[in-house]
């Protein structure tokens, strides 16, 4: 999973993804917080791991790990993203899985609906890049009745209050005050701040897919593997093939 640099050693920030630790943006966070350490010294951004090193985080060690994990998760409202032990509703803990592994992206505290959860860290950071614009898809209830000139407006780009439009996206009506909208990038609390700017409150808030992995019939709080054909799908659109 990591890959070795032309001196032999490993990027310390590839090693953590591939322990499924978190995504290498991710690592580097907990590296920065000085949650890592390689042989007892508190590492730093831009170490390497040489074979003998022994890397720990959170006083535990880990090690590269050759499974591929990867989970569909019902995140139900009031479970935040993080993996942070300091957080008593984080995911990790909800979950309680027997390896480690880690939430791909972030889906609100207040939102519900699909969150993927892996060990891999190059399949986490191809998902979370905006540049590579990966689909993921919501289902969002309103608090007054959806116009025309909502849809309009909200597909082809919202100035958000710092200053951000949004990207062009699909956006259908379901009901009076239903929508499903299909995103392609990820802004901080983005669908909810769309609709702010348009004069609308988002009462339900529930994420249906991403990429090409459904939440389907899961049930709120249950998660599964993903299936053979599923991963085989997500590896070939991520270029992970």
């Amino acid at each position: 999973m990591a890959e070795k640099d032309e001196e032999g050693g490993i990027r310390l920030n590839k090693f953590l993804s591939g322990s499924g630790v978190a995504s290498r943006r991710g690592s580097d966070k907990m590296i920065e917080e000085g949650r890592v350490a390689i042989d007892g010294r508190a590492a730093v951004l831009g170490d390497k791991v040489f074979p003998g090193n022994k890397v720990y985080v959170d006083g535990r060690e880990v090690k590269m790990v050759t499974e591929d994990i990867i989970l569909a998760f019902y995140k139900p409202e009031g479970i935040t993203s993080t993996s942070s032990p300091g957080d008593e509703n984080n995911v990790i803990d909800f979950i309680n899985y027997p390896k480690r592994i880690f939430s791909v992206g972030r889906l609100d505290k207040d939102s519900e609906g699909l969150l993927l959860m892996t060990n891999n860290g190059d399949l986490a950071d191809r998902i979370m890049r905006s540049r590579n614009g990966h689909e993921k898809e919501y289902l969002v209830r309103v608090d007054k009745d959806i116009t025309k000139d909502f849809v309009n407006k909200m597909s082809a780009g919202v100035l958000l209050d710092d200053g951000k439009l949004t990207k062009r996206c699909s956006v259908e009506t379901v009901s009076p005050r239903e929508f499903q909208i299909i995103l392609r990038q990820g802004l901080n609390r983005q669908i909810r701040r769309m609709c702010s700017q348009l004069g609308y409150e988002v009462r339900n808030l529930k994420r249906i897919r991403v990429v090409n992995i459904t939440l389907g019939d899961l049930k709120e709080g249950r998660y599964r593997d993903i299936s053979k054909r599923e991963r085989e799908d997500l590896y070939e659109q991520l270029g992970l093939k």
